[in-house]
């Protein structure tokens, strides 16, 4: 394992994620690609974040838009070529940033050349390169799985060779059989293939989903399940994901990716937090950063008293040594700013870049853009199609970023279709626009990236939680250099609220989420408007706190 004498580059970074589809068309045909990212690189430079996670860009037949590959070690034609993510990762790294990519591991698509072969007969060598079971005596498929889009049995019959196999999502995405020697080793290969290549680390989606029961066993039934709930949770997915064997799957891949240098290992979670934690590893041994999804979970009451919460609750569980992660949004769920509105957007984002922890920014966040509507025509998303009206539809989130006024948002040229709708509000909320308001959501995104760059304790400094009220989120970040308070006003109405002790009469707003007050000394209190977050300085530094402040 390589022993850094340094604190790893991810845990101070800002990652940025871009939906490749819908973030640049550089080539006239509607769709995002790689040369378009390195068109808008100025753009990520001057935001001020510091790693681009990129989605999929592998040949694909596109049945879930790149999360179905044919082919792992190359690139999709509408999206590029090899030489363009190779200028991509060089000018990422010219400019002193990271690069991100999915690593796509629990299944293929069934056009890659290993399903293929593995379908054409029982005895090919790469039979067991997927999982491929007998019908039970009637006939049926061979367990209770379902698949997750449309909640319908998870094996598909084949024909020519007379077993099912399995897909966990897609009939179009055969899972991978991480059991068997040689498919693990292919897959592997993958992962050095790219490292070689220079990328800085993997999210990796669908990481749970690597290893099933050796059994096979049936799911049980979930007797809460009714109409309208999404169809594939009519079953718990006990035995078909987060077994307990996919702690080895885990560690296999960071003993992989530990052997190059300071690389990063994300997991795609969506498990309650007792159950992510678990994934960093009884050693931290396992994923740095296993996702945590909460504060973009659909459930999630957006209140103080309710983040708080979560916020607390994840820093007591955290094993020693490991690292928070945190994130308000990403190509799976629908928009922040259409969760919780605009102005608790500018809070969202306060606390996103606040907290402890390796933030992530999905694309069009720092401008507050909201959840587009999709024509029934222009629905792209199988999973919408498959599960029609109840919610899960993932176009809204994924629509083209919005670069500037004119048709098509400058994400594409005006005679070209983009692949999805702009959304309508695209004249005032967009970059060109937000770049010359001081008071945007674009400004105050990138003053809080430029605030956390200058305050080394808002990028691995401490974290106490601060007694505040049921309106007020108030919490302290501090180290040995600076000591700061975020006080977050989760309310429409005027809060005051009494700072702690050593900051009375001696501590200045850094910056408010209205963006129009800074400096001047406070007093015992801090006066927050409807929907304000303000982040205050202590101006004269004493011993920086151990314990909780109740006051």
């Amino acid at each position: 394992m390589t022993v850094m004498s340094h604190s790893p580059w991810w845990k101070s970074a800002v990652i940025y994620q871009p939906y490749l589809r819908s973030f640049q068309d550089s080539n006239g045909d509607g769709i995002g690609d790689i040369p378009g990212i390195i068109q808008q690189l100025d753009y990520l430079e001057w935001l001020g974040i510091d790693a681009v996670w990129v989605t999929p860009f592998y040949p694909s037949p596109m049945a879930d838009f790149g999360y179905d590959v044919s082919d792992h070690t190359n690139i999709d034609p509408v999206f590029g070529t090899l030489a363009d993510i190779d200028s991509l990762i060089q000018q990422l790294h010219d400019r002193n940033l990271k690069i991100l990519i999915d690593f796509v591991a629990a299944h293929s698509s069934d056009r890659h050349q290993w399903f293929i072969e593995s379908r054409s007969s029982r005895s090919h060598p790469k039979r067991d390169w997927y999982i491929w079971k007998d019908p039970k005596p009637d006939g049926s498929p061979p367990n209770n799985w379902l698949g997750r889009f449309d909640g319908l049995s998870a094996w598909e019959w084949d024909d020519k060779t007379e077993q099912y196999y399995l897909h966990s999502f897609l009939k179009e995405q055969p899972d991978i059989n991480w059991r068997n020697p040689d498919a693990k080793q292919a897959m592997l290969d993958v992962l050095h293939f790219w490292l070689q290549r220079g990328v800085d680390g993997f999210r990796v989606d669908a990481a749970y989903r690597a290893f099933k029961d050796l059994e096979f066993r049936d799911n049980p039934v979930n007797p809460d399940w009714h109409p309208g709930m999404e169809p594939s949770d009519r079953l718990f997915e006990v035995f078909s994901k987060n077994i307990p064997e996919i702690h080895d799957f885990n560690r296999m891949l960071r003993t992989l990716v530990d052997g190059y240098d300071d690389r990063l290992l994300i997991a795609e979670l969506y498990k309650s937090l007792e159950e992510i934690v678990k994934h960093y590893g009884s050693n931290n041994d396992e994923f740095h950063l296993p996702l945590n999804s909460e504060l973009m979970s659909s459930d999630l009451q957006w209140s103080a008293e309710s983040v708080r919460e979560i916020v607390d609750r994840y820093e007591r569980l955290l094993p020693e040594g490991a690292w928070p992660n945190w994130t308000l949004g990403n190509h799976d769920k629908h928009r922040v700013a259409s969760r919780i509105g605009i102005s608790q957007a500018k809070i969202g984002m306060m606390l996103l870049l606040t907290l402890r922890g390796t933030p992530t920014i999905y694309y069009g966040e720092e401008l507050g853009m909201e959840d587009a509507w999709i024509p029934s025509e222009h629905i792209q998303d199988p999973w919408e199609k498959k599960a029609p009206g109840i919610g899960v539809g993932r176009d809204p989130e994924r629509t083209p970023m919005l670069w500037d006024d004119s048709a098509n948002a400058g994400f594409c040229s005006e005679s070209v279709q983009p692949w999805l709708p702009i959304a309508h509000d695209y004249s005032s909320i967009n970059v060109k626009s937000q770049k010359h308001d001081s008071r945007s959501c674009l400004s105050l995104t990138r003053a809080l990236l430029r605030l956390r760059r200058q305050q080394p304790a808002l990028q691995l400094g401490d974290y106490i939680s601060l007694y505040s009220s049921p309106q007020l989120f108030c919490y302290r970040r501090f180290n040995e250099e600076s000591d700061l308070v975020v006080a977050l006003n989760f309310s429409s109405e005027y809060q005051e609220w009494t700072l702690p002790v050593e900051f009375r009469n001696q501590s200045t707003v850094l910056l408010s989420t209205f963006m129009d007050r800074r400096g001047g000394k406070l007093g015992h209190s801090i006066e927050l408007r409807g929907n304000e977050g303000a982040i205050v300085q202590r101006s004269h530094q004493s011993q920086s706190p151990h314990t909780e402040d109740k006051r």
